[in-house]
């Protein structure tokens, strides 16, 4: 079985927590935590393929005050980074945090989610921006980790690329 490091990563308040509370215990809760530091989950993926033990490592939200500390990142195979879709803020902090991830790590595969789809009526993430995301190469997932309305896609999908860049690196 395959161990992969995903880091989940993204501004404050953006649903991090719950959507790996979502995707490794199948729960939302509306009681909003403030991650200090980072937590560590794990889940078992089956892929065709391959089983894959993926361990989520819930990173505290990145603004003004709290960067992205470079040591949690080490040794990452994927990341989720997580934006709010109802939040423009988080949505202009998306390429800035992208190309910090990528300064760290290179060809680790990203998945993006635009999440709290559930709030169709407070969404500001447009077409246009989801349709030039799609455009550079980029996976962009809308999710709600509270109906959980494209988790399980968000995952599974973050897992293939995983396994594909694996694949790719053994077949050198």
């Amino acid at each position: 079985m395959l161990v992969k490091k995903v880091c989940m990563v993204g501004p404050f308040a953006v649903g991090k927590t719950s959507l790996v509370k979502r995707f490794v215990e199948s729960i939302f809760s509306d009681k909003y935590h403030t991650t200090i530091g980072v937590k560590v989950s794990k889940k078992k993926v089956e892929l065709a393929q391959e089983s894959m033990q993926m361990m989520l490592w819930d990173i505290e939200g990145v603004d003004v005050f709290t960067e992205l500390k470079s040591s949690y990142l080490r040794g990452a195979s994927g990341v989720m980074l997580v934006i709010d879709g109802t939040r423009p803020t988080t949505i202009r902090q998306l390429n800035e945090l992208l190309s910090l991830v990528r300064s760290y790590l290179q060809e680790t595969p990203v998945v993006i989610l635009a999440n709290k789809f559930d709030l169709t009526n407070e969404w500001k993430l447009s077409q246009d921006d989801a349709t030039k995301l799609r455009e550079n190469g980029l996976t962009l997932i809308e999710t709600s980790a509270k109906t959980g309305a494209g988790v399980e896609e968000a995952f599974a999908a973050l897992a293939q690329a995983m396994l594909r860049e694996c694949d790719s690196k053994t077949a050198e």
